[in-house]
């Protein structure tokens, strides 16, 4: 792992959260973006080295609408960058990890994603992402 990249919160509306983080707290607003692979709209915050992802379902079949159908709103993962995503991604599954994704599957950004289950990880939802500045496998 290299960094703590973001930690993502799921909402019904970005719209409507998005004044709470950029006017009250200050945290001023990256970029926001489609991620059609995840049928969501994403708004990224700049806190330090690490953002804070707000996470809309644009769709009823969204697995962030599942998500806020059973949980409601809130904190949904927290994603660490890799270097060699793949590599990680075998080392963990030779070593019995459970992954929701074993190959990785495209991301913000153009960065590549994959996802350990929450048994593996005391009950927390963790992402592994590579970025395009981060180069190998």
């Amino acid at each position: 792992m290299q960094n703590l990249a973001h930690i993502a919160i799921a909402v019904k509306s970005i719209e409507k959260a998005l004044p709470f983080y950029t006017d009250l707290l200050g945290i001023p607003l990256k970029y926001t973006e489609i991620i059609p692979s995840e049928a969501i709209k994403a708004a990224f915050l700049q806190l330090g080295e690490v953002s804070i992802e707000l996470m809309e379902p644009i769709n009823a079949t969204s697995t962030i609408q599942r998500f806020i159908d059973k949980r409601g709103e809130g904190i949904h993962h927290i994603a660490f960058e890799v270097a060699k995503l793949e590599k990680q991604l075998t080392k963990l599954s030779e070593a019995g990890v459970r992954l929701v994704d074993k190959q990785p599957r495209p991301g913000a950004s153009g960065s590549q994603v994959a996802f350990i289950h929450p048994s593996a990880a005391n009950g927390v939802l963790l992402e592994l992402c590579q970025h395009n500045h981060t180069t190998g496998n």
